[in-house]
């Protein structure tokens, strides 16, 4: 696993690729949920499912799913522990209302594509937020998503609610 700064979605990097219903406990575990801290659970990220995702990702690499994607639990730490093991973004077909709200609320980027089936496991892409874009630089084509509304951007480019509410009071 690489942390370090925040990675950018914008920066062409490998994707990672699961299917149809990845529920929060394929994604972290509930045995592993003994802390808050984004490194220390990221540790256990997919442990069921790939194993060896936690040891390989890197920083800025990419989370792809299929329909129903973080379906399960309403814990916040299935989006944390992406965070914690540094990926940028995650597109998916669809995704379970409450891991996507999650995922904002803890600047975790979301883009939803119902061409995020075309992607393929070890494929080379970008997320362009603004215009809910995903380019796929291994097969060199675009993929069109919803772009999320400028103040769900917003909060996700100040790194999740909590900084959000702290820099627009802060403004007052």
């Amino acid at each position: 696993m690489s942390t370090g700064d925040d990675p950018d979605p914008a920066t062409p990097a490998r994707a990672w690729v699961f299917g149809d219903d990845i529920d929060t406990d394929q994604i972290i575990p509930s045995r592993f949920i003994v802390s808050s801290d984004p490194e220390e659970i990221a540790q256990h990220t997919f442990e069921d499912l790939r194993p060896e995702f936690s040891e390989s990702v890197r920083a800025g690499e990419f989370v792809v799913g299929g329909e129903n994607f973080g379906s399960g639990s309403s814990r916040e730490q299935a989006p944390l522990s992406l965070l914690g093991a540094g990926v940028a973004g995650v597109v998916a077909q669809s995704f379970a209302r409450i891991f996507f709200r999650n995922a904002i609320n803890l600047g975790l980027p979301v883009l939803i594509s119902p061409e995020a089936g075309r992607i393929r496991d070890g494929d080379e892409i970008h997320m362009e937020l603004d215009t809910g874009t995903i380019v796929n630089h291994t097969r060199d084509e675009r993929y069109e998503a919803e772009p999320l509304p400028e103040f769900l951007q917003s909060i996700v480019e100040r790194g999740g609610l909590k900084p959000y509410t702290k820099a627009k009071l802060n403004e007052q």
